[in-house]
């Protein structure tokens, strides 16, 4: 059994051709697809955050609406960019949000990745400290966010405060128990996936990734998770380790998926610089009828090696069509290859 979600990038375009036009209908459609993707028996929805783009942006709201509409699927992101985030308020809107939601979120965090600006970060009033670098930054602020997770108190309280305190140090509330344990890293490397189990973190793997060998996405997929997880038995942690895998999968069961998603039936990895330092590989889309699309999908090592499949979804074409999506794979991919 293998867990099913998808993640939606939240884009929106104002043309003719885009069923998302504006930030409210990918905001409100967003809300929809999660329920119809409770209807169908999915598992997850995922959210991409993105700052200064025509995307998603502010997780924590719509998260926050989805949980109040829901009441058994996942709820995500994949993921957050931990170089914009302070990490005390953070930890207040993900405990209202968990808690809202009766501790679904599932909270993929990372680096983040090639932005819209340069070094958008600063404009939120973020400055990596003297000697470290804006990668580093992210992780500091990853750790804060994690200790405070735990729910110790740290806060020297006011000795003559508006109103009683519990006794001792105080933490940040909401706090919603168990969300440490929930929180997920988006690893871009092998050697980053290592850092994440080191901190008990769970791991998003996307459909791009630090080309460290030359082989093909999935095949470097695998290797990751197999260090993720080595790394994670030797820390001793006790619960047991989740790994996720997004993919663009597209069983075409009808002219219309055919005429939008036809042409990816010989779709191959692709390799090439995202900045000056990075050689990546942006995995495949898989597009093809449904029996032959469980043959292709047989060979992923990386998803066969994942308990999670988040399916990428091209949220502009609409609700209507998006649950259709995620209804083929369920129906016509998932049950050959044991995932149902």
């Amino acid at each position: 059994m293998k867990k099913i979600g998808f993640l939606s990038f939240g884009h929106w375009t104002p043309v003719p051709s885009s069923h998302a036009q504006t930030a409210s209908d990918v905001l409100h459609q967003s809300i929809d697809l999660a329920v119809a993707a409770e209807e169908l028996g999915a598992d997850g929805a995922y959210f991409r955050v993105h700052h200064f783009a025509r995307q998603l942006a502010s997780p924590f709201p719509l998260l926050a609406a989805i949980g109040a509409r829901t009441d058994r699927i996942e709820i995500g992101t994949g993921v957050i960019d931990m170089r914009y985030e302070n990490p005390l308020y953070m930890v207040e809107d993900a405990g209202a949000a968990d808690l809202i939601a009766d501790g679904r979120l599932q909270l993929g965090i990372s680096r983040g990745s090639p932005e819209q600006v340069i070094d958008g970060w600063r404009y939120f009033g973020y400055e990596p400290p003297e000697g470290m670098d804006a990668s580093e930054m992210a992780r500091e602020h990853t750790k804060v966010l994690l200790t405070v997770l735990e729910g110790e108190g740290f806060a020297q309280p006011n000795p003559r405060p508006m109103f009683a305190n519990p006794p001792g140090l105080l933490r940040l509330e909401p706090h919603s128990e168990g969300l440490r344990d929930r929180i997920w890293w988006g690893a871009g490397s092998d050697a980053t996936a290592v850092w994440a189990a080191e901190q008990g973190m769970h791991l998003m793997s996307s459909t791009l990734k630090d080309d460290e060998t030359g082989e093909p996405l999935h095949v470097q997929q695998r290797k990751q998770i197999e260090a993720f997880r080595a790394k994670w038995a030797e820390m001793g942690w006790t619960r047991e380790p989740r790994v996720s895998v997004s993919r663009s999968i597209f069983a075409l069961v009808d002219d219309r998926d055919r005429a939008y998603f036809g042409h990816d039936r010989g779709s191959s990895d692709q390799f090439g610089n995202i900045d000056e330092k990075t050689r990546a590989v942006f995995g495949r889309s898989y597009a093809d009828e449904p029996d032959r699309l469980v043959e292709k999908l047989r060979e992923d090592g990386a998803i066969a090696a994942a308990d999670t499949l988040l399916l990428t979804v091209p949220n502009q074409l609409g609700v209507d069509y998006n649950a259709h999506v995620i209804e083929s794979i369920l129906a016509h991919v998932a049950p050959g290859l044991g995932w149902r």
